[in-house]
């Protein structure tokens, strides 16, 4: 899979390793998505913001939902020196 932008130092939050692990779900392949340009389950409006981001250089965000139907976001900072999953109430 072709990566549109570097990843920088990858990090997950705790709360979200630990819903990854109770749904039975793999997070590297999340994270391949969201290189690749899949955002997941995004609106048109953050789909946009995310194609405009790649050109200028600004914040990331993918979500996506667990087998469980646990949301998750990926966030690659506008530097993209650090991309981060997570439960979106732990931003």
């Amino acid at each position: 899979m072709e990566t549109l932008f570097p990843l920088g130092q990858i990090l997950a939050t705790p709360g979200v390793l630990q819903a990854a692990q109770e749904s039975g779900d793999n997070l590297w392949l999340f994270i391949l998505r969201h290189a690749a340009g899949d955002w997941g389950d995004l609106s048109a409006a953050d789909m946009l913001a995310n194609a405009r981001a790649l050109k200028e250089g600004t914040r990331l965000l993918s979500a996506y939902h667990l087998k469980d139907g646990t949301k998750i976001w990926i966030i690659t900072e506008w530097d993209r020196s650090v991309t981060t999953t997570l439960l979106p109430g732990e931003y």
